[in-house]
């Protein structure tokens, strides 16, 4: 019997390597085997991903089927209320400490979740690494997402000359801790002072100190700083669109922004963008959200 999963497809040169890392990032699907196809492997993994797509495996004999979840750090978000499935998570893996199962989607102002803990250590707070930086975070206390790791990495390519960027909507600090190691300045805003109190724990963690972190609501502040940065990161894809002014008011011309948005068609917001003064360099998608929406991303030049 063939199941369908999520899998990550590289060449077959490479494909010992990139099995080791996601064993070690605890995502290999153990319970499928490893289909090849030509020059290229395919290698299962239990969570959607960048660059993810879905294909059919064989069961692997004497392997453990781990029902859906996501990891962060420590803990795996369970995609089904599932106490047998979560304590066979919990079991599979010796860096897991917690396994959860989420109340609903991100809402209200603070982009929270409320979770309910299905097996192990009763907590939502753990630690993950991402590239040689280590963040705590708590999943129902501020947002954070794993899936936005290469995102972070992409952006970071991207940076150059010493910049000054604002992280309108920062969280606990991924990106601008991320993006601090080759910024003058990143100001990291947040309006949850929970999501603030964390950021100033990871800055210390890190050794980062070029980060400014700012308690407000990110349509003030425009009144807090001038037409003065040349990278701005908006990741709040529920309701950025109602921030997009804001961010072009204090972004220098030639400088750029990275719009996240939820979509539902290609080239949704870019009408909105033009009218605002800025051209729409590249528009892909970061992940599927929904059957009819999906996360994109527009990288957005200002005149």
């Amino acid at each position: 019997m063939e199941l369908e999963q999520w899998c990550i497809r590289v060449p077959a040169a490479r494909g010992e390597t990139v099995r080791r890392a996601l064993i070690n990032e605890g995502v290999l699907d153990h319970s499928l085997k490893v289909r090849r196809e030509d020059d290229q492997l395919l290698l299962p993994v239990t969570c959607q991903r960048d660059g993810a797509e879905r294909c059919s495996f064989e069961a692997n004999p004497g392997k453990v089927v781990l029902p859906r979840h996501e990891l962060v750090g420590g803990i795996a978000i369970i995609q089904d209320h599932d106490s047998v499935g979560a304590e066979k998570i919990l079991a599979s893996r010796p860096s897991l400490h917690t396994v959860v199962f989420a109340r609903g989607e991100v809402s209200g102002e603070y982009r929270t979740r409320e979770f309910e803990v299905l097996a192990g250590v009763p907590t939502t707070r753990t630690e993950v690494i991402e590239h040689g930086h280590t963040f705590v975070v708590d999943l129902s206390r501020a947002y954070f997402s794993a899936r936005l790791s290469s995102e972070r990495q992409r952006i970071l390519a991207q940076v150059r000359g010493r910049e000054s960027i604002l992280d309108m909507f920062a969280g606990v600090g991924p990106f601008a801790i991320m993006l601090a190691a080759r910024s003058a300045l990143v100001v990291a805003a947040d309006l949850n002072p929970q999501a603030i109190e964390l950021m100033f724990g990871n800055l210390a963690k890190n050794r980062t100190g070029n980060v400014l972190p700012v308690l407000a609501d990110a349509h003030h502040l425009p009144s807090l700083f001038s037409r003065e940065f040349d990278r701005i990161v908006m990741n709040l894809p529920l309701s950025g669109t109602e921030f997009l002014s804001d961010g072009f008011s204090l972004c220098k011309p030639g400088g750029m922004i990275h719009f996240y948005a939820l979509v539902s068609n290609e080239g949704e917001h870019c009408a909105r963008i033009r009218e605002l003064g800025g051209e729409v360099v590249a528009e892909r998608v970061v992940r599927s959200y929904s059957p009819a929406q999906w996360h994109a991303v527009y990288d957005i030049a200002v005149q």
